[in-house]
């Protein structure tokens, strides 16, 4: 089974009911504030995009399951705070900073310079010397969880549902960061990623249309070659 309750794509679940275009963009004053709250903290550069979201898949089962959306944002958050002593728990427990912040106010994010940010985003494309191992058209299986994150709290792209399964490699989109490595502060790693296109009747036990297809984006440590 997956390793952490955020991967649970595939799983038994409730039937989904599009609401495009009739909410609001934040449901509750609150979450605007978190999101804001979010990327002000991400603004300091004590850590990445990977690493937030290692900090809300390792909430515990029981928190990220009861959890609404922005309150896994504002957990996770609150880890990478106290991990990376920006905060205290004692902080957190009153409710206010008892120590100064200068560190921390030496690096704002601007609301005027919020917009330019975001559009900006986190390129993650890097230039590599090696050649790709997959072209167009190979076979591959994806590797177990276990052998591409041996330990329970790696952070991996590779979704249960689609371990040891056997797909077709559609796309080369060059070499990226490495999730699983920068996530734990491990370097950027960066390595191939391809597009790999699978059926949904290889991926799940007894689906309504067997021969639908399912695009995933996977990194080449992901990915074993088949031979025909």
């Amino acid at each position: 089974m997956s390793n952490k309750p955020h991967d649970m794509g595939g799983l038994p679940g409730g039937a989904i009911v599009p609401d495009f275009g009739k909410e609001a963009v934040f449901k509750e004053g609150w979450h605007g504030r978190a999101l804001a709250l979010t990327l002000a903290a991400g603004a300091l550069g004590r850590w990445n995009l990977d690493a937030s979201r290692n900090a809300r898949e390792c909430l515990p089962a029981d928190d990220y399951n009861r959890f609404s959306y922005y309150e896994k944002w504002l957990a996770g958050l609150t880890n990478l705070l106290v991990d990376h002593q920006l905060v205290s728990p004692d902080e957190l427990r009153a409710g206010q900073a008892n120590k100064e912040a200068a560190d921390i106010a030496a690096t704002p994010l601007p609301a005027a310079k919020v917009p330019a940010v975001l559009k900006k985003g986190g390129p993650t494309r890097r230039a590599i010397a090696a050649e790709p191992c997959f072209i167009v058209g190979d076979v591959v299986m994806t590797k177990s969880l276990s052998q591409i994150s041996p330990q329970q709290n790696n952070h991996t792209r590779l979704p249960y549902y689609a371990s040891v399964k056997k797909g077709v490699i559609i796309a080369c989109h060059d070499a990226h960061i490495l999730p699983d490595s920068h996530a734990h502060f491990n370097g950027e790693a960066p390595e191939y990623l391809y597009g790999v296109r699978f059926l949904a009747g290889d991926l799940f036990p007894n689906p309504e249309r067997p021969g639908d297809e399912i695009c995933l984006d996977l990194f080449e440590s992901y990915l074993e070659p088949v031979k025909i």
